[in-house]
């Protein structure tokens, strides 16, 4: 899914956490911030420009105020005269510094929004780079509902009407926690993390078939519910098919891939009397088993074969024992 975000969504999404205030009048507000990287223009505006990104977020800190500061008006002009003829996003002042003079005038002529934030520029930093990561993180919509088991969190999926809601309400009912049920937005943060959440409009809100929707923090209170989750497993609800091959040991680890990240898959199959909601807890328990190092599968697989060389050598040793040649 692409994600556009205009200077102006930004400082009204973001305005408050970053402190931010508009200098510029509302100008340039509808410029398109292309991506989450940002920069600091130093070396531009010291005259090398071979390899400067100017369709970017530009950060004044101290050092770029202070220099501009220092230099006398006609020299002053002229570098941000060059500055300014760059296809600048916006560009942000830091430490609620003064603008160096004729700086709001380069930027009005240009159309550039300018920015100040009162934190430090390296605050700044820190804040606003997981801010652009969120907003320009891959994201798609999943069909399943996404629960909190033992802080393990487990994406169950499956063909509509195969109980999937009502296994999380189960849960939910012996103490695990909701995260987003029928509609789960997944985003990828990083390379290998992702993080799912609920829809604004139906948060915590599930539906089970003969019911009809139910508030899920009003009948169970606010613990029963979490924001978002990070998606470890997912556990895909099948109909039972006596043909069908099921892996016995879990040694044949099976995986499905979300916004190209590698997930752990566990089918299981339902028929009459089985307690799923165990099972998932047990899920989640053995993943955490496994992140931790244990492989209780794969451990006993080794002992197993282990098990056959013993009673294999041993048999060799009576063997050659017993031969009088």
């Amino acid at each position: 899914m692409t994600k556009s975000l205009t200077v102006g969504q930004f400082l009204e999404r973001s305005g408050s956490s970053l402190q931010l205030e508009d200098l510029g009048d509302g100008r340039g507000m509808e410029r398109v911030i292309p991506s989450s990287e940002i920069s600091s223009p130093g070396l531009a505006l010291a005259g090398y420009t071979d390899r400067f990104v100017g369709e970017r977020l530009q950060v004044l800190g101290e050092t770029e105020v202070t220099y501009l500061a220092s230099l006398d008006d006609a020299h002053r002009a002229s570098i941000l005269a060059k500055f300014f003829t760059f296809p600048l996003t916006a560009v942000i002042i830091t430490k609620g510094q003064d603008l160096p003079g004729g700086f709001a005038e380069s930027a009005a002529n240009s159309g550039v929004a300018i920015l100040r934030t009162k934190l430090k520029t390296a605050e700044f930093y820190r804040r606003v780079k997981p801010v652009l990561e969120g907003e320009f993180a891959p994201m798609t919509t999943l069909h399943g509902s996404l629960a909190d088991v033992f802080g393990v969190g487990l994406f169950f999926t499956g063909r509509s009407g195969i109980g999937k809601s009502e296994c999380v309400l189960d849960l939910v009912e012996r103490g695990h926690r909701l995260v987003a049920d029928d509609i789960v937005i997944a985003t990828r943060r990083g390379n290998d993390v992702l993080i799912g959440k609920s829809h604004e409009l139906q948060r915590h809100h599930m539906e089970i078939r003969g019911v009809g929707l139910i508030d899920i923090p009003s009948i169970f209170g606010i613990r029963a519910v979490r924001q978002q989750k990070r998606i470890e497993v997912v556990v895909k609800l099948e109909d039972w098919d006596q043909e069908a091959v099921i892996d016995r040991t879990g040694l044949d680890t099976m995986t499905t891939t979300i916004l190209d990240v590698e997930v752990p898959l566990i089918r299981v199959p339902l028929n009459p009397g089985k307690n799923i909601t165990v099972i998932a807890e047990v899920i989640a328990l053995n993943h955490l088993l496994r992140y931790s190092g244990l492989d209780a599968a794969q451990a006993f697989n080794d002992r197993l074969i282990g098990h056959m060389r013993q009673v294999a050598a041993g048999n060799v040793k009576e063997y050659l024992q017993e031969d009088d040649e």
